[in-house]
């Protein structure tokens, strides 16, 4: 497993367009991906799951993959949440 802490940067936190985006990205991978924010995981591939995390602008969150491409969904989940997720 890897993870790494990152801060949301944006604006509207993860509502429903960023929680789309970031997790039509992190779906291809064999990986599970995992977000916590708060201390509770959270799917990271459940829009869902995201958008009921309240997860908001500044809020500190840690993304955990594991899984054998690890390594690359890590990479990328954490450049989607560093760029904004499109916003």
């Amino acid at each position: 497993m890897v993870s790494k802490v990152v801060k949301v940067t944006n604006e509207q936190g993860l509502h429903m367009r960023p929680a789309t985006v970031f997790s039509a990205a992190v779906t291809p991978f064999d990986s599970d991906v995992k977000v916590v924010f708060n201390g509770n995981p959270y799917d990271g591939k459940s829009v869902m799951m995201l958008m009921a995390a309240c997860i908001k602008c500044g809020a500190e969150i840690e993304i955990q993959c594991d899984g054998p491409d690890e390594e690359a969904a890590l990479a990328k989940a954490v450049e989607l949440v560093e760029s904004g997720l499109g916003d």
